[in-house]
């Protein structure tokens, strides 16, 4: 019987503790959820920053947004062209996939015309004297395809060849694109 209550006693203690979290309390922070997520129509990136000077923390902010966006954009674009070049017997797919992604690399590195702030929250902690900025940014992905097919015509590096197949592969997404706005329409 002793036996019985100091199992239940070490289960409610057990129970208690994992109640309490191990882990800590679960933070909300500002932009997170399904509409600050990238998705058939936008590349979506959020940041946060945090310093003692406010211009700071939003600079951290705005930097980690944009390298999300940066790497959102080089990631689906990669898989896209390594999926199209999969697709087709070119004898020269690692070349194309290198310009590719070297006209990726080239437009990200530029500022984006439909680069959008779809929010920013700036917040202060008296304890810790120190402000937390949060960011997010969209770009729309049929703009950004479109901006890439004009960096890919005034390319120097890239041959005829080459920007026909990396056309095809920009027209390709852009239809699809084109027909996710419409569907939300």
């Amino acid at each position: 019987m002793k036996a019985d209550r100091a199992l239940i006693l070490v289960c409610i203690i057990f129970l208690a503790a994992c109640a309490s979290g191990t882990l800590g309390k679960k933070v909300n922070e500002p932009f997170q959820g399904n509409a600050y997520e990238s998705n058939n129509r936008f590349f979506r990136g959020t940041g946060k920053g945090t310093s003692s000077q406010d211009n700071i923390a939003r600079g951290k902010a705005d930097i980690e947004a944009k390298a999300q966006l940066a790497g959102q954009v080089n990631t689906t674009m990669k898989q896209v062209a390594d999926q199209y070049l999969g697709q087709t017997e070119n004898e020269k797919a690692a070349d194309v996939a290198d310009k590719f992604q070297s006209l990726v690399r080239q437009v990200m590195s530029t500022n984006i015309a439909d680069l959008r702030k779809m929010g920013e929250k700036k917040f202060y902690n008296e304890k810790t004297k120190e402000y937390a900025v949060f960011i997010a940014y969209e770009i729309k992905k049929n703009a950004m395809l479109r901006f890439m097919k004009k960096q890919a015509k005034v390319d120097q590096t890239i041959d005829e060849r080459q920007r026909e197949i990396i056309d095809k592969i920009l027209d390709e997404e852009l239809k699809k694109a084109d027909e996710a706005d419409q569907d939300a329409k």
